[in-house]
């Protein structure tokens, strides 16, 4: 089964970037998460979302 939740240091390894460029799209809003104690999780759903949303900011007018 498919974990609904990822740590931050796996999303930024499923993404392909560091943890810093990752804290910086939580910051922005680009990526949703949830937190569980003191714990910063991020829903698998959240990463297709952030994806969907890079790609229309980075497509020309």
């Amino acid at each position: 089964m498919e974990k609904l939740l990822l740590t931050t240091d796996e999303a930024a390894e499923t993404l392909g970037i560091g943890r810093s460029t990752l804290y910086d799209l939580i910051r922005s809003g680009k990526l949703r998460t949830v937190k569980i104690g003191r714990r910063r999780l991020v829903p698998a759903a959240a990463l297709a979302d952030a994806i969907n949303t890079l790609l229309e900011e980075s497509e020309p007018p």
